[in-house]
Formats: structure tokens, sequence, C-alpha cells
């Protein structure tokens, strides 16, 4: 029956790509339909011939920064020393870099006149880099009606609004990791919003245009701990953002799962889970006791209560690098549970700024990395087929914004990030099965994007748009390397799924939705799960060519901020949390108390009673912690490294005394010191002087 209805799919097949023929010609006949400007922006769409890229290839130059210069003087505006204006007006640190290749690499390459020579590894695989850069479609419609928030000098994002608006609700945490982009719980102040700001930065943010912000993202320190954290989930939806994220470590979503319930109440749909690998061992990095238990915890409360989990995994050569394929493996085994990954090659900031060179040699790792260590743990995922920068993903919007016509409310999600910034592989899954392929195994995604912007250039409204990229998914669909038992009328649903074309309920995501409409979504046989690579700068590897087209810009006291300018670059972070800091921690700590923290191996209290219902393989669980760098001899992180800088001051401090000793001894012919103790009758006990006699003087 299954190959008899293969045959049928490849006749329709053929049928589609004389179909698409036709369309093709009378597009070019009737010549294209100019773009019209929707309600959420006041500029028009886009065609494809007309969207800005910033330089690629290489060698080529672009604008960077100096590791050395830039923390200098941000501490000299932390300090007060300097005002903050400077930012806005002087490129501070900034410095040439060029992109070059050597020996099979792609490497950045800068010289500071004072501080000398600087380069870092980009990619270890040219032919993956030279991919991501040729199929990157282009620069999103600029941002406008943003001068009151997009002002921070060379530092301003000028393309888009991309896909997450994060707020960081507070800079407390209840963990103490390392790495940590923001160096939670270090600062010696708290820094966390009040009610009035969170709404005045919701408000503020969807009064820029293009108005393509649907995401937000509440983040910190760890988010939970605000006191208005669900009231912000809950006015986020209010206003219009139909997906609302918490970044969170997931202990109070494992505690409690009346706290969950309550998340999802408020309208949370997605929670951006920590999540370093499988296993205690693998997690043992974050000194918390029974990480791993918290992170299964975590899930089991928040799916239950009708919140979709991201595991968000921060990956470090030779710390968790090796946890790549099982982390993939832990999804696959759960596919109902999961649908979405983001791993995050390490940035160097933060607590993790003043890193070594040794360190930063050995731990860098890119998202040629990752797409090779994909394929070479799970066995998926072919580097120049499968893998997609992102911003890939922004021709089918530009789609789905033709198809929805002008008088839409929002604009939709755009992921126009730089193709060296994020990249992504989409997995067909059935949860019945658990049969996992690559998309573009099965379907020709390069020449498929190439038909849907001829379809967005044309314009031809939006039956025809639809027919149009009717025909391109099914011209470029191969049965016999599709799933199983997945059929051509599930890869039209699932596209119409992605972008809501056609107005079918698929259950609904807007503020109103219910459990009903959670568990509708939930039912679809195949699990569509996307694995990302999000790789957020440094100052090694910093260019302001991607900066100024980011996707997840912050909101903040003074305007919305690139994430790379706010928690490295510049360091506005620091900044500004500075400038609008709540409070000393001495005064927060007497009004408010301590809050919990976990670390040096301390567990988190769960209830065991509730076991979470999810498949795991018991060798990657038990397996041992990453040992890499205690054989190395290679300090493994900033904590490591300040211990061995302490005790390489002590013992050099120590020779030096021992050398002035000498010294004193055989060139100046000095008698040695008394040795030993001085006997008590050597001691002469000191002069005691008279007391003073104070005349009294009359009328006192």
């Amino acid at each position: 029956m299954a190959k008899r209805a293969k045959i049928f799919e490849k006749a329709l097949v053929q049928a589609a790509k004389g179909g698409w023929v036709v369309y093709s010609k009378l597009n070019s006949i009737a010549g294209d339909n100019p773009s019209f400007t929707p309600k959420w922006s006041d500029k028009p769409l886009l065609k494809s011939y007309q969207k800005e890229k910033p330089p690629l290839g290489w060698p080529r130059t672009t604008d960077s920064l100096c590791p050395k210069c830039v923390p200098e003087i941000r501490q000299q505006i932390v300090d007060g020393k300097l005002p903050h204006e400077i930012l806005l007006n002087e490129k501070v640190g900034e410095i040439k870099a060029q992109i070059i290749e050597r020996d099979g690499k792609i490497l950045m390459v800068k010289d500071c006149p004072i501080h000398g020579h600087f380069e870092d590894v980009m990619s270890i695989d040219t032919a993956f880099f030279k991919h991501l850069e040729e199929v990157f479609p282009g620069r999103d419609i600029r941002a406008h009606n943003d001068a009151k928030l997009h002002n921070h000098g060379t530092s301003t994002v000028t393309h888009g609004r991309g896909s997450v608006l994060t707020i960081d609700l507070t800079n407390r945490c209840n963990m103490m990791c390392d790495p940590c982009f923001m160096d939670a719980n270090q600062v010696g102040f708290v820094h966390e919003l009040t009610w009035d700001e969170i709404k005045t930065m919701l408000d503020n943010a969807i009064t820029i245009k293009p108005k393509r912000q649907m995401s937000v993202q509440f983040s910190g320190g760890e988010p939970t701990l605000s006191p208005y954290f669900l009231d912000a989930v809950a006015y986020a939806r209010k206003v219009g953002y139909n997906s609302v994220q918490a970044a969170t470590n997931g202990i109070e979503f494992a505690k409690s799962k009346e706290f969950a319930k309550a998340a999802a109440e408020a309208g949370l749909r997605y929670a951006y889970l920590q999540f370093d690998g499988i296993g205690n061992a693998a997690n043992s990095h974050r000194k918390v006791g029974n990480a791993f238990d918290v992170k299964l915890q975590a899930i089991h409360n928040l799916h239950e209560a009708g919140v979709d989990i991201v595991p968000v995994t921060t990956i470090i050569n030779g710390i968790n690098n090796e946890q790549v394929g099982n982390i993939i493996q832990f999804a696959l085994d759960n596919p109902k549970k999961i649908n979405f990954l983001s791993f995050q090659p390490v940035s160097f900031t933060g607590r993790d700024e003043a890193v070594s060179d040794e360190r930063r040699a050995a731990q860098r790792y890119t998202l040629s990395h990752m797409a090779h260590d994909v394929k070479n743990q799970t066995g998926l995922g072919e580097p120049t087929r499968d893998w997609f920068p992102i911003s890939f993903m922004s021709t089918f919007s530009d789609w789905a914004d033709l198809v929805h016509g002008p008088d839409h409310d929002w604009g939709q999600l755009s992921c126009g990030c730089h193709p060296n910034c994020g990249i992504g592989m989409a997995l067909m899954i059935d949860k019945e099965t658990k049969e996992a392929v690559p998309v573009t195994a099965f379907l020709n995604a390069d020449r498929l994007a190439k038909d849907i912007a001829r379809v967005n250039d044309a314009a031809r409204g939006k039956v025809m748009t639809m027919i149009g990229a009717g025909l391109a998914l099914l011209r470029n669909y191969q049965p016999n390397e599709a799933p199983t038992h997945f059929k051509i009328v599930d890869l039209l649903q699932k596209f119409d799924k992605c972008f809501g074309a056609t107005g079918r309920n698929y259950g609904k995501v807007t503020g109103d939705r219910t459990m009903a409409d959670i568990e509708k979504r939930r039912a679809d046989r195949w699990n569509f799960l996307f694995i990302a690579g999000m790789w957020f700068q440094d100052l090694f590897n910093y260019d302001f060519r991607r900066t100024e087209q980011c996707i997840i810009p912050y909101a903040t006291q003074e305007g919305e901020i690139s994430f790379c300018a706010y928690n490295t670059g510049v360091g506005w972070r620091n900044i500004i949390e500075k400038m609008h800091m709540t409070s000393t921690l001495t005064k927060w700590y007497e009004e408010h108390g301590r809050h919990e923290i976990f670390a040096g191996g301390k567990k988190v209290g769960l209830d065991t009673a509730d076991k979470y219902d999810l498949v795991l393989n018991e060798n990657h669980v038990n397996a041992a912690a990453n040992d890499t760098f205690e054989k190395s001899g290679v300090a493994k992180n900033a904590r490591e490294e300040k211990i061995r800088a302490r005790d390489a001051k002590l013992k050099q401090d120590a020779e030096n005394a021992r050398m002035a000793k000498l010294y004193r001894k055989e060139i100046l012919q000095e008698p040695d010191a008394p040795a030993g103790f001085i006997s008590l009758g050597e001691i002469k006990p000191a002069s005691t002087p008279a007391p003073k006699v104070e005349e009294t003087v009359a009328g006192d």
C-alpha cells in the first residue's frame, strides 16, 4: 500500500514540475506586480533582488573591537570617569579586522596599535562557511519609527525586527554558573525592573516598524525570581505577543507544578531551558548536585501544564561537546515533548571575558564544529546539504506576509540575521515510530527557496501566491527519500501550520488559547524538530556587520540594543545596569533577605513522588564527565584561572623574597636576621609616659 502511494506521489511531483513551467512562463509574460505596504510597516515589502547584503566571502575587511581597549574604557564609564555618551559619538575601541583563510580554516585577525595582534577561529570548514554565506537571502526591511529606541552609535540595530525581543527582569540568579555572560551574583548590586519599566518596554517595542516582533523572551539572571514574572507574561500576551518565552534554569518550575501551571495560564508558550547534557555528570560544571534531575522534572511539569520546552545548550569544547549527539538522541527518543533544540557555542564574555589565550584556543567552538559533531555523533545531517543559516527562512516569511495581505496586524516572524550568527537543520520525526529524516534529504531546500522568491517577486495576490508555493513544494519533493509513512498532504499541512496561510485551525496560538488548542497542535503525528545553533559574539570575533542586523535585541531603560552589543561588544549591559541599579547588595539583603543559591554541589529539593515520564538512554545518563581539561592541565573556567593566577603570584612572591635574601647575604654581605624565638628576657618593656594632668578652667 505504501509503495503504491509513493508511486502516485512521484506522478504528482512530475505533474507539479509541468505546472511550475506554465506558472513561471505566465509570470514572466505578465511581469512583477508592485509590492504593497502593510499596516505593520511604513515601507513596502522587499523583492528578493532589493534586499541588501553585507560584504561576504573572504578575504574581506570588517569593523571589530580590541579585546583589551574595550574593557578598560567600559570600566571607566561604569566608574563615572567617562560619560556613557562617548559610545554614541565615538568609535570606542574599534579596529579593523580581516576575515581570511589559513590552513583550511576561516580566521578573524586584527591588530590594535596599543595591544598588538589578536586572532580567532571563525570556522574549521571553509566549504561550510562558504555555503552559509552563499544561500543568505539578504537583510530585512530597515527599522523605522525607531529613533527613540535605536540610538547606540555604531552598535545601533538598523535592519528589521527579527525574532525575539529579550527583557532581563532581574540580574539575580539562583545559580552560580561558569560560564555566565552576565556575571550573575558577582557585580555587587541588584538591577531589577519595576512593573512600570516592564510595561513601558513592552509598549515601546510594538511602536517600532516593521512590527514583526511576535516573540518576547523574559530572561535574567533567572527571570522566575522577579516578583513580576507572571504579570509580565500575562501583559505580553495582552499587548499582542503570541510567543512569550522564559530563558530559565528550570529550578522554580521543577520545584513546583503549581508554578508551572500558573505560568502556562498567564500565557507562557515556551521555556528555553538550560540543558547542558544527559546525566548529572554532564551537567556537573554547573555546580548543582542534581542538575539533570532538575531539568527532567522541569520538562515534565512544564509539558503537563501546556508549555513547550526548548533545551538550550551552551557548548564548550572539552567540557560538553561530546553531549551534542546525546542531547539530539534525547529529543529523538521524546518527540512528543521536545520539538526544538538550541545549541549555543560559548561566548567568552561576562564572567569569562578575561579568558587566557590558552583556554580560549582550547575551548573555542564554532557553528562548523557543531555541524560536524552532529554528523559524527548521530549520523544525521550533511553540513553543506542539511544546514542553512537561520536567515534562510526569511524568504518563506516574506511569502507569508504576501498571503496575509496588507491589513494584518503583525508581520511574519523573520530571522534575518547575518549568516555567521545562526544555523539550523530540520528533522521530520514520526512520533509513532520515531523514524527521523532531515527535511532537506527529501526536499530540495535551495531550489525551493529560489522558487518561493520568484513567487514573492511576482506578487500575484493571495490565491496565485499560494498556488505558486504549492507547485514549488511539490516539484522539489522527493517521495522515496521521505520518512516511510510521510505523505504529500503531510508536507502541505506542515507548511500551512508553520505560516497560517489558509486560516485552518490547527490549535490557536493567540493569547486566548486553551489547553484544548495546545493538545490539538500536539496531536500532529509529525514532529518538525528544528536543531538550531546560535553563536553569540565576544570581543575576539566581534563583527559590527552582524550587530546591525541583530534579531534578538534587548529592551532596556536606554532603548533596544543588539544582543551582542549588550552582552559583549562595548558592554552596554554593565553600563546600563549600573546606571539604573535598584540597590546595593547590602541594602537589598537588609530589605528582602538573601534568595537561595544552588552552588558548590548543593541539590535542589524535588518532589520525587511524581515520576517524570521521559525515555532515557542509561548509558548516556551514567557516563562520566568530560575529563579533557583534567588531562590537558589547562584551566577549565575563569575561577580556576583566577586560582592559578593567585597561586602563581604567591609562588613568585616567595621566590622574589628568597632571591632578595640571597642578594643581601652574598652581594651586600649583610648579616642574617636572628632566627627562631626571642627569649622573654630580651624583650624590654616600653616606657610609659606620665599621665597628663588637665587644668580645670573656671566656668567649666
